[in-house]
């Protein structure tokens, strides 16, 4: 009886184990670029590919290439408004159909790399807008900016491809201060707030709240998506940490390293407390820590190096900026990490071609196997 005993609880021990290991190969499956789903996609009907592709388009906004993900930041941004989250879904759509109508590649569409700039057009304008939410004459100039992003990324994608460099948000920076240009505070169809610099002379008195400044870092992943709730933020950040942990910690390092700079220059505590001071740094250190450069203590300091100067870049260009009026955006991230990315030396050692960028832990895998095969090629070949 005592070894029937021993036996069922042996038994239960490896079903156990049996099934974290079920649990963990799931979640595996789940995380990083999900490859395998575009197989599993070929021959299923175009309504499901395109809304994975829109879902992949989504996730490209922080970098990432995950459609779980994108369902995850979809959430985020109904929970915090459902307006802003219908304006990001339509503009995300309206740029990829125009793709596909167009005949841009199949693999950059499948890819969602004509559905991000889209989606950022249509949430600035949203945000911008001082129409209020169900405004639905925005949804014109919404899908009519997403469409055109599409032009300017193929065209920029054109010119940048000679020195293996991304078009990244470039089309959303043009088309976002484009149609703020066109329009106005007083224009009676399409009318917008004015922004304010974060260079603006706080009142007397006023004194900074700790909690709210450690709050705005994660704010700051929020941000990137023009999201200012907590709850929605932390989502966003866990869709981040589903497809790259590596990432993840990226994007909250450079959030706080925006954070610091914002304090260093003394800028608006709301641009602190609403994360406005972070995203630009949690952007230029994603694209160093990991993704565009394989992860190692030198590209590491290296992302943080980005992030300040993104973040500083960020300061600057508000101020100017929103002396007209107008946002920054994110062209300190973007105009920063694109000069990062022509960096020579030993650093561009570490740079990884386009075509070859993968979730940063696949990319360190992928370094480790092919330095590992050149080692083996060296030893096989001494006499």
């Amino acid at each position: 009886m005592w070894m029937e005993t021993k036996a069922e609880a042996e038994e239960a021990r490896r079903s156990h184990a049996s099934f974290h290991k079920r649990v963990l190969k799931g979640l595996l499956r789940c995380s990083g670029d999900m490859e395998h789903l575009d197989q599993f996609m070929q021959d299923k009907p175009f309504v499901l590919q395109l809304a994975v592709w829109v879902l992949r388009g989504v996730t490209r906004v922080i970098l990432a290439n995950n459609p779980l993900s994108g369902a995850l930041i979809l959430a985020a941004l109904y929970w915090s408004s459902p307006w802003q989250g219908l304006l990001g879904t339509l503009g995300a759509l309206a740029s990829t159909l125009t793709a596909v109508i167009i005949g841009q590649d199949s693999a950059d569409v499948a890819g969602g790399l004509h559905g991000f700039n889209g989606m950022l057009v249509s949430l600035l304008m949203g945000v911008f807008s001082s129409a209020g939410n169900w405004y639905w004459w925005l949804l014109l100039p919404v899908c009519l900016g997403s469409a055109t992003c599409v032009f300017l990324f193929s065209g920029i994608s054109t010119l940048l491809h000679r020195w293996d460099l991304p078009a990244a948000v470039f089309p959303f920076n043009i088309v976002i201060v484009l149609y703020l240009f066109c329009t106005g505070p007083d224009n009676p169809y399409f009318p917008h707030h004015l922004a304010t610099p974060p260079g603006m002379l706080e009142p007397n008195g006023t004194e900074l709240i700790a909690v709210k400044v450690l709050r705005g870092i994660p704010l700051g992943v929020g941000q990137i998506f023009a999201c200012g709730a907590l709850g929605p933020a932390l989502l966003i950040l866990g869709a981040v940490v589903l497809y790259s942990p590596l990432l993840a910690v990226h994007a909250l390092l450079g959030s706080a390293v925006g954070t610091l700079a914002g304090l260093s220059m003394a800028v608006r505590h709301e641009s602190l407390y609403s994360g406005l001071s972070g995203f630009n740094g949690a952007l230029g250190c994603m694209v160093v820590g990991g993704l565009f450069f394989t992860f190692s203590w030198r590209t590491h300091l290296f992302a943080i190096a980005c992030a300040f100067l993104s973040a500083y870049g960020d300061i600057a260009l508000s101020n100017m900026l929103g002396a007209v009026g107008l946002p920054a955006c994110s062209w300190s991230a973007t105009l920063t990490t694109t000069l990062m990315l022509l960096l020579t030396g030993s650093l561009a050692t570490y740079r990884i071609p386009i075509g070859q960028v993968r979730a940063p832990e696949r990319n360190l895998r992928s370094r480790s196997q092919w330095e590992a095969g050149n080692t083996e090629d060296r030893e096989s070949t001494d006499v």
